[in-house]
């Protein structure tokens, strides 16, 4: 029996790092020469602020197998990398670890403990993406805090501000008491609470009383008026009547309002500044002046009275028992609702006036809608969720920030000329800056806020096009081949991407989306260090192999679904790994055929090639779908199922004898499964490739379908089983003779049917 040129008996994990290490010194995914139509990947650069997880690890994986298949199947394909580093995320991570507040610290000083803290969460999230093996290109990452990454962000914000699009005006917005600082409504999450529903009695001026439910009575000096439906006939005599507000005396109006809940509370409500979004609506409908009584610290103001100086939790404790001491509560319910909180921090949102700047997206809303219908969305069902999204739209997009941590706004202040804005092409680290004013020379000052992260990162797809670098490049490489990125922020990073984009190039930003679903524990939990979930790629890559990692990600579920990381099914992909091993090992034995002429085929080997076909097709088809499922799927399956337990065994003696049609064939199929699997399981399959046909496998074009015929594949399988079923019956090894007429239907393979199962008529 010949000697395998696989010579190990088993795929060892560690020739992984051997081979990633070939692959940086080949340069193998470098910037592809500027030849036709660019397939560019916008990567969602990861933020650096902790450890990576298996989120992250599968998440990129997948994106990479992706720019893998497209390198593969369609050549110029660019898979560059950059790193968030921008926002609340780091600022929260070194407040925490340092064991201080941004506000209290030196603005230098902090900003340098940032950086710090960055390049450390960095390395690691760069060390874990060569572990999993992803084609990135490591030539050119970008960082969003660069002076390079921010004099992008600062040019698009000066060119959108030339165009009348930027604007300052204070308006209510959603602040964080915690992180110190006015958030957009995408960045807004919801939690459902336990509160109270406080049933109170304000006084009628005219006499007797009108009963409200609330579920913030600390907001009762922010009261500014009482409305009741029109159409409710138990409020028809109160309205146009005048209420006195309970504690602090101060006379309101009763006006009827279609806003009024008939279904809520008592039917009447009352309009504080700012209790929620309604509120503000009602507000400036009623053209009623704002009393804002919560300052940004999330305490009562001097206008609350003697509540002043408590947190607001507290002023309600204590203001309830106040009111029920003076005989204004008449009962109180317990009730579940939901309330806004930071996506950050999660402290409970208020909502304040503060001066900010503005960019104006209510009127291109219906663009980008639009402008979506020119995408193809990956699943198509993701597209929803943006739609969505869209229709929601109240306001224009808050851009600035009360914080450090983030590219500056680039605005000066002149004396007697007010706010301008500099030339593009350079970064400004306006906080610390002053320039002489253009139109008369006089110092002026720069902005201390800075911009909302999603600013940075939602010209991304302009930062890898080499829109402000390379007009040739980006001529070919725009608009982006790919977006890929997770559901989550389909309405920050996709919104926000497409808005700007749009703003600055008149055109969409991309091709194609895909969205995939979380990287959740085994019980289907988004995984999160509070609840002691987390798991740690190196763990398992350690383990089972990253290939291992990677093919559970993708055989896991559908597209658009949530990947659960299973240990069993990691080791069961493990097994898979070490089957394609064992069969390449096994046709290692013979040497390469010396052609491939189909005329050397027999019935055997054109069944299989066709049964490779028809994986093929629908591998290709799921890879264009970029659906990694489908693929994973259907190769492993016909490893397991058919290749190996059936038509190796059926060519084994030819194979022995030297029969070339038997050995081109086993080479036709495993050369297209190293091909095929070779952006799911980039390592061991390009090891083999070397090894036995002397080239990267990444290199390679990926195969064709090239034999499309019909056979009786099933009665095949059933008379192999029927054999195997009849000598285990008998007791006899598989290797002994049995007598058995091999069936009419199956006479075109029946000496390799005789030579497989030793039968005798």
């Amino acid at each position: 029996m010949p000697n395998p040129r696989l010579s190990e008996k088993r795929w060892k994990i560690s020739k992984e790092k051997e081979i990633a290490e070939k692959w940086q010194a080949e340069n193998l995914y470098a910037k592809p020469t500027i030849k036709g139509k660019l397939f560019v990947i916008d990567t969602p650069p990861p933020y650096a602020s902790g450890r990576w997880h298996m989120g992250g690890a599968i998440h990129y994986s997948q994106i990479d197998m992706i720019a893998r298949y497209w390198r593969m199947a369609h050549g110029n394909t660019w898979f560059p990398l950059g790193i968030d580093r921008n926002g609340l995320p780091i600022e929260g991570r070194v407040e925490k670890d340092y064991k201080l507040k941004a506000h209290d610290t030196p603005r230098g000083k902090f900003l340098e403990l940032c950086k710090t803290t960055l390049d450390k969460y960095e390395n690691n999230i760069r060390d874990v993406m060569t572990l999993m093996g992803l084609s990135v290109d490591w030539s050119e990452p970008y960082r969003t805090d660069s002076p390079d990454y921010r004099t992008l962000t600062q040019s698009t914000f000066i060119e959108l501000w030339k165009k009348g699009l930027i604007y300052e005006a204070t308006k209510p917005n959603n602040w964080c008491p915690g992180c110190q600082t006015t958030l957009a409504d995408a960045e807004v999450e919801h939690k459902t609470v336990h509160s109270h529903l406080v049933y109170l009695k304000f006084q009628l001026k005219e006499g007797g009383t009108i009963m409200i439910a609330t579920s913030r009575p600390e907001l009762l000096a922010a009261c500014q008026a009482i409305i009741v439906h029109p159409d409710d006939e138990k409020y028809k005599e109160y309205q146009g009547k005048t209420a006195i507000i309970p504690i602090f005396n101060r006379e309101i109006l009763i006006t009827p309002r279609q806003e009024a809940k008939t279904d809520f509370g008592t039917g009447a409500m009352m309009v504080c500044s700012y209790g929620d979004v309604n509120d503000v609506n009602l507000f400036r409908d009623m053209k009623l002046t704002e009393t804002i009584v919560i300052d940004k610290a999330g305490k009562m103001n001097k206008l609350a009275g003697k509540y002043q100086g408590q947190f607001n939790l507290k002023a309600r404790k204590n203001i309830i028992e106040d009111l029920k001491s003076e005989g204004f509560v008449e009962k109180i319910e317990e009730i579940e609702h939901d309330i806004p909180i930071c996506w950050r921090s999660k402290d409970a949102l208020e909502l304040i006036s503060l001066p900010e700047f503005y960019l104006k997206q209510m009127e291109f809303t219906e663009k980008i809608r639009e402008l979506s219908d020119e995408i193809i969305f990956h699943p198509s069902w993701m597209k929803r969720p943006l739609i969505d999204w869209i229709d929601a739209v109240s306001q224009d997009w808050p851009i600035s920030r009360r914080r450090f941590y983030g590219t500056p706004v680039p605005i000066f202040y002149c004396p007697d000329h007010g706010a301008w804005v500099p030339e593009t092409g350079k970064y400004y680290e306006s906080w610390d800056l002053v320039l002489p004013c253009p139109e008369c020379g006089k110092d002026s000052k720069g902005d201390k806020r800075v911009l909302d992260t999603w600013m940075d990162s939602s010209v991304s797809a302009l930062k890898v096009s080499q829109y402000d670098k390379d007009k040739e490049f980006f001529d070919k490489a725009f608009p982006v081949f790919l977006r890929p990125q997770a559901k989550d922020i389909i309405r920050t990073w996709l919104f926000y991407s497409l808005l700007r984009v749009y703003q600055i190039t008149g055109e969409k930003a991309f091709e194609h989306v895909w969205i995939s679903g979380h990287v959740t524990d085994t019980h289907g939990k988004k995984m999160s260090k509070s609840i002691g979930n987390v798991l740690y790629p190196e763990t398992f890559v350690e383990k089972y192999g990253a290939d291992a990692v990677r093919f559970q990600g993708a055989a896991e579920t559908k597209l658009g679904a949530d990947i659960r990381v299973n240990e069993e099914r990691i080791r069961g992909a493990k097994k898979f790994v070490q089957k394609l091993y064992n069969v390449a090992r096994f046709i290692s034995m013979f040497e390469k055929p010396l052609t491939e002429d189909d005329s050397l085929l027999k019935s055997s080997d054109k069944w299989i090639l066709s049964e490779l076909s028809k994986v093929i097709k629908k591998s290709i088809e799921g890879y264009e779908e970029m659906d990694m499922f489908i693929p994973a799927t259907e190769i492993r399956n016909f490893v397991w199922d058919t290749f190996a337990p059936h038509y190796i065994e059926l060519v084994k003696t030819r194979a022995y004898d030297g029969d070339q049609g038997a050995i081109i064939t086993l080479n036709l199929v495993l050369k297209a499964l190293l091909k095929l699997l070779a952006p799911i399981i980039p390592f061991m399959t390009d090891a083999v490739y070397r090894e036995l046909y002397g080239e990267s496998v990444h290199t390679q074009k990926i195969p064709i379908v090239e034999i499309e015929e019909e056979h009786p594949t099933e009665r095949l399988k059933a008379f192999n089983e029927k054999v195997w079923g009849a000598k285990k019956e008998k007791g006899i090894s598989l290797k002994e003779k049995i007598e058995l007429d091999v069936p009419l239907e199956l006479k075109l393979y029946e000496s390799d049917l005789i030579a497989m199962h030793h039968l005798k008529k």
